[in-house]
């Protein structure tokens, strides 16, 4: 009975948390039993069962996985373009995207729209700067209904604000203060802080004079309303 308790309310909880966000939280754990698809450098469509996912600071350093003739593959992410994997538990309550009607414009239809609706979670080999050097990570987009023009990654090293807990569970406020940003005509995706927000945000929306007029708050929860905003200026 008090499981069944704590799993409906993470359930509105977590409900709530996307509504106000419109940033997926990000995904730790991911089903053994339905299965992952991984694109390759090669061009090798994988299709198979996750068996571990390692991580070293947050960042994937390889994944393990089982294709559907049982043979094992052991992936660093330098091997691999893009994936698709199943959330599992309740990772997997606010994954499944809804493609809400204001945003549809801006959805990328190079992602499988199929497979985000069921709650999959999309990572993709990235080109960041990180103190002024670039890096490559396997990150999660946290934006995939309205990614055409800004795309936001989750920062493995982010520190969060406080949240409201349940049971001693963490359920809502927890947002992220830092983010990795890739707007439609950068190579690379950039570090962007809640602590730098309020300074560099005419850079970082720079193109945009409608919105950078506008704004005259800058709030960081707003930051989905401002990618939503640049993504429409001058269309």
């Amino acid at each position: 009975m008090i499981k069944k308790f704590l799993l409906i309310a993470l359930t509105v909880f977590c409900i709530a948390e996307v509504s106000a966000q419109q940033l997926l939280s990000p995904s730790f754990t991911f089903s053994h039993k339905k299965t992952a698809y991984l694109t390759l450098v090669d061009g090798t469509e994988l299709e198979g069962i996750i068996k571990d996912v390692d991580r070293k600071k947050g960042l994937i350093k390889y994944i393990k996985i089982e294709d559907k003739i049982g043979k094992k593959h052991k992936l660093k992410p330098a091997a691999i373009v893009h994936m698709y994997l199943p959330a599992s538990g309740l990772d997997k309550l606010s994954k499944a995207i809804s493609f809400l009607e204001d945003m549809k414009k801006w959805n990328n239809q190079k992602l499988n729209q199929d497979l985000l609706r069921q709650g999959y979670v999309y990572c993709e080999n990235t080109q960041v700067l990180v103190k002024k050097k670039e890096r490559t990570m396997m990150l999660q987009l946290l934006n995939p209904e309205f990614s055409n023009e800004v795309r936001v990654f989750h920062d493995p090293m982010a520190k969060h604000t406080m949240g409201i807990g349940v049971a001693g569970i963490n359920a809502t406020g927890n947002i992220a203060k830092s983010y990795y940003v890739k707007k439609a005509d950068e190579d690379v995706a950039h570090l962007i802080k809640k602590s730098k927000y309020n300074k560099e945000f005419a850079k970082l929306w720079g193109g945009c004079d409608a919105l950078i007029q506008k704004t005259t708050d800058i709030k960081w929860r707003d930051l989905t309303q401002h990618i939503l905003d640049y993504s429409d200026c001058g269309n």
